[in-house]
């Protein structure tokens, strides 16, 4: 997360989203895989419901939509809306990569809580166990915050992170690199948000610390563990890291980014900074949602461990109602009752929202390539809106849109 109060740089500009785009009819395609007598997922919702939930986020301004709906053992429910790119008719890719932004902090979650069933690290080791004088000055003190306390957002480090608030800033920075040193650097210009353990604030800068952990720990970069032990064995092949690569492979569609002054910009290209870099599918994001919640990742009592969860602030339970964070995940209310888990993110114009249910036979990734982010208005219509796709698709109903 870039700023508050959601993920990333998603929500760093705010402006009205006033321009009413093109609309397009959704195209919707059933991917049916050699047992495709099965049942379809999510009883109850279908290719219609899924269509509709699409067309709505289009029509509040969303050049493109995708979204998937996987089980455990039936076929995939794809649908697409809006186009691939603006000022063509280039519809949007059912398989299209984009920007997984802060879901791949779950992915970070996973491994750290690996790690530490093997033995190598404690919940409760601190920062400067492994990171000895990184975090200091300005009142904040590693020694008083632990691993726990990172990947709950309870350590109360202020994120200082680049972003771009105007198309001028994006054009200018677009490019720019920031190593993960610098970055806890920048963090440490600021006292902190609150004392360890004391309150709760989305922090990108913990989870750079935790990817410098993890390297301690193991002796090796933090993605080779991340694809040695999540991406490989779960044959999630379309979820990379593009490195100095500021582009996307194909087929994507472009991602936009509405400003304040009401200025639509094209904010594909661009050089994200860890731990937000990665590029996925929602194939990919789904089969990674169902593994973890499926147990396939975590032994029962780490699973457990990842899912105690602790209140958000305030300003969160505007954007996630009822919702909670555990270790790398977040817990939200179902309205057909119990709960889901999983990790939205939102980085240069792609907007993406997932969950899987919590015995982890039904996952949703719904992933949008234009950020409303033209008012606090704007962005939390597109939130609930996609949020409502999320829950009715593992719910399985078919209620109107709102």
């Amino acid at each position: 997360m870039r700023s508050t109060p959601t993920p990333r740089r998603r929500r760093r500009s705010l402006a009205a989203a006033t321009a009413a785009l093109l609309a397009l009819g959704a195209v919707v395609a059933l991917q049916l895989p050699a047992d495709s007598d099965r049942e379809a997922p999510a009883a109850g919702y279908g290719a219609d419901d899924l269509r509709r939930d699409t067309d709505a986020l289009h029509a509040l301004g969303v050049t493109g939509v995708q979204a998937r709906v996987t089980t455990g053992a039936g076929r995939d429910l794809v649908a697409t809306s809006g186009v691939a790119e603006v000022g063509t008719d280039r519809p949007v890719p059912a398989d299209g990569y984009f920007r997984m932004a802060s879901t791949g902090k779950a992915l970070v979650a996973t491994v750290v809580l690996q790690l530490v069933d093997e033995g190598g690290l404690s919940l409760d080791d601190t920062v400067d166990r492994w990171l000895p004088g990184l975090v200091e000055g300005n009142g904040n003190d590693g020694s008083r915050i632990t691993v726990r306390h990172l990947l709950q957002h309870t350590g109360g480090l202020h994120d200082d992170l680049p972003g771009h608030a105007t198309p001028e800033e994006y054009r200018e920075h677009r490019y720019d690199t920031y190593p993960p040193r610098e970055i806890v650097a920048r963090a440490m210009g600021h006292a902190p948000d609150f004392a360890p353990g004391e309150g709760w604030g989305y922090s990108n800068t913990g989870y750079v610390l935790l990817d410098l952990i993890v390297e301690e720990v193991t002796g090796r970069p933090w993605h080779r563990e991340v694809e040695d032990r999540i991406l490989g064995p779960l044959g999630m092949d379309h979820t990379y890291l593009p490195g100095e690569t500021p582009t996307l492979r194909e087929p994507h569609a472009r991602a936009y980014e509405v400003f304040p002054s009401g200025e639509r910009v094209d904010v594909t290209e661009a050089l994200v900074p860890d731990p937000g870099g990665y590029v996925s599918t929602t194939a990919d994001v789904n089969r990674f949602f169902l593994a973890l919640l499926g147990g396939e990742l975590l032994p029962p009592a780490r699973l457990a461990e990842m899912r105690e969860t602790v209140p958000v602030n305030e300003e969160m339970r505007t954007f996630w109602p009822g919702g909670r964070y555990g270790l790398g995940l977040v817990e939200r209310p179902l309205s057909c009752g119990g709960g889901y888990w999983g990790h939205e993110g939102g980085e240069s114009g792609y907007i993406t929202l997932n969950g899987a249910t919590e015995n982890g036979e039904r996952a949703v990734t719904v992933s949008m390539s234009t950020a409303l982010a033209g008012s606090p208005d704007t962005v939390l219509r597109q939130e609930r809106a996609a949020s409502d796709l999320v829950d009715r698709a593992l719910c399985g109903t078919a209620g109107e849109t709102e």
